[in-house]
């Protein structure tokens, strides 16, 4: 199988962006904008770009295997996980499924929550034609109705929002986007939720920070952290 050229700046930003890797597991750090698998766009997805550049590296002419065991929205940025071997795959989307494997998200917030630090809990509805959640108003007795956890701690302030770090406790649809906004909290530049202004990037300020996990295969403590995207202004400064 053939897969596209790329180029030696963008081999080098694709080598750069690698948090982790061995035969088992790639993990690498998303872009805002990027899809992690082809959709109705039709542009090219994160997967494929890595499945063109580990061709290249490692000089394999057959075809690269590399499965998604979970996703990221396209205007999230931050620590994505692929298997690079079927048995990986089919272990990996177990451990996420059950709840095995431990996501801390940062987000920079329009409001500050109070208390500084908890744990929201409630019920979203999904709407698919929306591509939207919502705070179920009757709670578990409202049709679609599931059960969403997360906790949150209050980090630091930059000069005009607050920066916020989240554990999911539940995997929900928009999550973190549809609870902190309930909350008083809507990320910077997520005007589906509720932000007054839209980022220039076109993404929004959520970004999977951390991912803490027991490799599928060798049983050790696996532990990854993402760096703040660059367009964060003030946030390294106020750490």
């Amino acid at each position: 199988m053939e897969y596209r050229q790329l180029s030696e700046t963008e081999f080098k930003d694709l080598s750069n962006r690698i948090l982790y890797e061995d035969n088992h597991i790639l993990i690498v750090n998303k872009r805002v904008g990027e899809i992690v698998q082809g959709d109705r766009t039709g542009d090219e997805c994160l997967a494929d770009t890595f499945k063109a550049f580990l061709a290249l590296r490692n000089a394999k002419p057959g075809k690269v295997f590399l499965g998604i065991p979970h996703r990221l929205d396209r205007p999230v940025s931050g620590i994505i996980m692929f298997a690079k071997t079927s048995k990986a795959l089919e272990r990996l989307s177990a451990m996420f499924r059950n709840g095995d494997i431990h996501k801390t998200y940062w987000a920079l917030c329009c409001g500050k929550p109070e208390p500084e630090q908890g744990e929201l809990t409630g019920y979203l509805i999904r709407n698919e034609k929306l591509n939207k959640s919502f705070i179920a108003k009757r709670g578990p007795s409202e049709p679609g109705a599931k059960l969403a956890r997360l906790r949150y701690r209050y980090i630091a302030d930059t000069d005009r929002y607050h920066l916020l770090e989240v554990e999911l406790l539940t995997g929900r649809h928009h999550q973190i986007r549809c609870q902190l906004s309930a909350a008083g909290c809507t990320i910077k530049g997520d005007l589906k939720y509720g932000a007054p202004r839209s980022n220039r990037d076109g993404g929004i300020c959520l970004h999977s920070r951390k991912i803490s996990f027991t490799h599928p295969v060798k049983r050790e403590n696996v532990s990854v952290t993402a760096p703040v995207p660059e367009g964060w202004k003030g946030v390294n400064n106020c750490l």
